[in-house]
């Protein structure tokens, strides 16, 4: 077994973090250097791969529980978990969601669908019960309803939420996808989801056992952690920065009218349809929601 240093951590780094990181088909394994004990959390985060296509095995409700209570672990603001939790078992709307969803027909296959929305309306349905308003008006206090801040900070919730669940089906075996689309179409989930104003789908997640083994998939190159990781300020980078941080990088779609690799990814990602609706659905979710 051939030791490798990942880039990602460079020298210094490596020195810190008193990791020594092993490659081996396709799979970082970990251990710790201090005592040469072999870490299996580190390594399920290091060797963890999207999954979009999947063994038509159903996944057990043991199985099902125990991921919603993984996400359910997470770190909340305030432990007040503004999210919810859609599973979306009616085949017909997973059928309808893969549409919707720039046409992603590993949806509809998928044993598992959730759906998380960062979900304010039970605070404020729950303020209301408690006549929150009316001593706010005793007290000369201006009872505010949910605002931008409060939109970004329920989105926190549920994405860590999310990712815990990807990680607790991680060490179970069961492969995840995330779905970025599901904030496309807002009107249209709205009423196939009974979404209210203050509720927004940000996130969707579809799981399953992989189809064949997934050693077999090669793990997805990331950035140098120079790029991304900066100590006390951001650092804005120079055009240097960018050649040596794409140096590796190659095109994964090829857009005829891009001359180079970052009209690339803005023609086939930023300017493409399916980003132009999800801006528009955005900015009406938005303005519902601070209306």
């Amino acid at each position: 077994m051939k030791k490798i240093f990942s880039e990602y951590f460079g020298e210094t780094a490596r020195e810190k973090l008193f990791k020594i990181f092993y490659y081996n088909k396709s799979k970082w394994c970990v251990l710790m250097s201090n005592s040469n004990q072999y870490n299996e959390t580190i390594e399920l985060i290091n060797n963890r791969k999207t999954i979009r296509a999947y063994n038509p095995k159903s996944l057990t409700q043991e199985e099902i529980n125990t991921i919603i209570h993984g996400a359910m672990r997470a770190p909340t603001a305030g432990n007040m978990m503004f999210y919810s939790i859609i599973q979306v078992n009616d085949q017909t709307k997973k059928d309808k969601l893969a549409i919707l969803c720039d046409n992603q027909p590993h949806i509809s296959k998928a044993p598992l669908v959730l759906i998380f929305l960062a979900d304010m309306q039970r605070w404020w349905d729950y303020f209301k019960i408690c006549k929150t308003q009316e001593i706010c008006n005793e007290v000369d206090e201006k009872f505010e309803t949910p605002q931008e801040s409060d939109l970004l900070l329920a989105c926190c919730d549920a994405l860590i939420a999310a990712q815990n669940a990807v990680i607790t089906a991680e060490a179970l075996g069961i492969g995840s996808c995330y779905i970025a689309d599901i904030m496309e179409n807002i009107e249209i989930l709205r009423k196939m989801l009974n979404l209210t104003r203050w509720v927004f789908p940000i996130a969707m997640l579809c799981f399953g056992y992989p189809i064949g083994n997934k050693e077999n998939i090669p793990l997805t190159p990331r950035f140098s952690q120079k790029f991304i990781h900066f100590v006390n300020k951001y650092h804005q980078l120079s055009k240097e920065d960018f050649t040596e941080m794409f140096q590796n990088v190659k095109r994964s779609f090829n857009v005829k009218q891009a001359k180079n690799l970052g009209q690339n990814f803005y023609f086939g990602k930023l300017a493409a349809d399916f980003s132009k609706e999800m801006r528009r659905s955005v900015k009406v979710a938005i303005k519902d929601w601070i209306s």
